[in-house]
């Protein structure tokens, strides 16, 4: 009998192969089987459809076996104890296929159900439709599985018509749309959540998964640049073991690891050597090694450390920084010179205040005390990544939220004026833009002893102030208290060399790739410049310096 509907000359054609040959019975319906064994049976059925391998039965690896066993895993009553599995390695092992045929599971071979949901997510449109274009791939060379779907290429959408998962859909969903609000899914798989730029689509998924009894989030992707990223977050959640209900897979080269050894390729691709060449990794590592530009990608994409592309312009490396992260004891302070930085920005953004109280002159370094202060009313004009991390701040009492929709510098003054009466505060270094507005306010609330002194923000001020911050922390000679919005400063702020090597920060780069904007960087670069300058002299003509 003919079939109706788009797609039918496909099912007929299917059919009529079926008609010529045995029925065969599927492998994942042998007796015995527990869960996970049924979901490796049918992934291990499922036709390779590219590449050197093409035509041959896929066969996981080593690494994929474990993980779908730990996903799959069931207590007493049979049901998965996993709700969220994430999968994080190096490119090139074998991620497409994996996620394709863990979607064909769900949407119609073992773990799926009636009027399922299965969605692959991704963060564009040519992104998502490449999990789509794998498991039409495979249903194409699966007769048995091509006669009971109907397949729209154009939607990127498949509808089981019958039989296992009767009335189930799969839909590719990606980052540029808000299709996912609303949705149940019994699966989703997120390819390379590493490159979204926030966290609505995540979000909405796991928000769905509360929407059914067993449902499953599947996360597969390359690590992020930095700790603050959804995927990290949920990468580090998970390896805590504090939700059971998370299951983490990281193959990462360790930091120290040799990144043009042979070894340490080895030891972090579980597919080199088999479907990965190893001669491209040569090739890649070699471009790495001769221009440097190239190595943070390498790393990052191949062996899936925590770095990106800007790696090597960072003012200090994470692990460095938080060498200097200590305890800092606020009234050991009382009675110690220090100096400050003063960073206005714009009136919607992070304004920035950081103290250094130098020990000894100096010679065995600073403790450090920053002030953030923000606009409440202007969040909404944030991007949600840097929403999510000051709405943080804010409640752990990092950050200051100034009422109304812009920051007001009386407001500031205020607090900048306690500080000076319960801190010896010799100068503070101050970026001229907008200090006009500044001084106004100051005087309006009867604050007029400030020892403010210009600090010009180009190579002349930058440069020597920059070395001198790298010498302190890449020896340690820095104290903070462990502080998320000043690390993120830090750690994110990127540097830009002029031809005779001086550098300064560049804060439109910065700012672009930062998890927060990055004043609080510049205040302490600032803070530390002025510092050098006047550590061991005479106090100064505080008034003299106001005017």
């Amino acid at each position: 009998m003919g079939m109706r509907g788009q797609g039918a000359g496909l099912r007929n054609q299917a059919q009529a192969e079926l008609d010529e040959r045995p029925a065969r019975r599927f492998p994942w319906l042998r007796r015995g089987l527990g869960r996970a064994e049924r979901v490796i049976a049918f992934l291990e059925f499922l036709p390779i459809t590219k590449g050197p391998l093409a035509g041959k039965r896929m066969k996981l690896l080593p690494e994929q076996l474990r993980f779908v066993r730990a996903v799959y895993a069931t207590d007493r009553k049979g049901l998965r104890k996993v709700r969220i599995g994430v999968k994080s390695e190096p490119k090139g092992n074998g991620k497409t296929g994996l996620v394709a045929g863990l979607c064909l599971c769900h949407l119609l071979g073992p773990e799926a159900e009636p009027r399922g949901e299965v969605y692959s997510a991704a963060i564009d449109r040519q992104q998502a439709a490449l999990i789509f274009a794998e498991m039409e791939a495979i249903l194409h060379q699966v007769p048995e599985f091509l006669v009971r779907v109907n397949i729209s290429r154009f939607m990127k959408r498949m509808e089981v018509l019958e039989g296992v998962g009767d009335a189930s859909t799969y839909e590719a969903l990606s980052a540029d749309a808000r299709r996912a609000h609303g949705i149940a899914p019994s699966l989703f798989a997120y390819d390379e959540l590493a490159q979204a730029k926030d966290r609505v689509l995540l979000d909405n998924l796991i928000n769905g998964l509360g929407k059914r009894k067993e449902a499953l989030g599947i996360v597969i992707s390359t690590q992020a640049p930095d700790d603050e990223h959804p995927l990290s977050q949920l990468i580090d959640d998970g390896l805590t073991g504090a939700d059971p209900s998370i299951y983490v897979q990281l193959t990462a080269a360790p930091e120290d690891a040799d990144p043009f050894a042979e070894a340490t390729w080895l030891a972090c691709n579980p597919a080199l050597g088999k479907f990965l060449s190893l001669q491209e990794m040569h090739e890649a590592a070699e471009r790495a090694r001769r221009i440097p530009a190239f190595e943070p990608a390498f790393r990052n994409l191949r062996l899936n450390q925590r770095i990106d592309a800007s790696e090597e312009r960072r003012l200090i490396p994470r692990r460095e920084w938080e060498l200097c992260e200590g305890p800092v004891d606020r009234d050991e302070l009382l009675g110690r010179s220090c100096y400050a930085g003063l960073d206005l920005s714009g009136k919607q953004d992070l304004t920035s205040f950081t103290l250094v109280f130098p020990d000894d002159e100096a010679e065995t370094g600073y403790d450090i005390l920053p002030f953030f202060w923000t606009p409440e009313g202007a969040m909404a004009a944030r991007r949600l990544r840097e929403q999510d991390f000051l709405k943080r701040a804010i409640a752990d009492g990092f950050v200051t939220a100034v009422p109304g929709p812009t920051i007001r510098y009386r407001y500031m003054a205020q607090q900048i004026g306690e500080l000076r009466r319960r801190y010896d505060i010799r100068v503070i270094a101050f970026d001229p833009w907008r200090i006009d507005d500044f001084k106004q306010d100051m005087t309006d609330e009867g604050i007029d002893d400030l020892p403010l002194e210009p600090f010009i923000q180009g190579w002349k001020s930058f440069g020597p102030a920059i070395e001198y911050f790298a010498e302190l922390a890449t020896t340690a000679r820095l104290r903070s208290a462990a502080n998320p919005v000043l690390r993120a400063c830090v750690t994110t702020a990127i540097t830009i060399t002029d031809t005779a090597g001086n550098l300064k920060i560049d804060k439109d780069a910065s700012n672009n790739s930062a998890m927060v904007r990055i004043d609080g960087a510049v205040t302490l670069v600032m803070a530390l410049g002025i510092a050098k300058r006047f550590v061991g002299e005479a106090p100064l003509d505080v008034m003299a310096m106001v005017a």
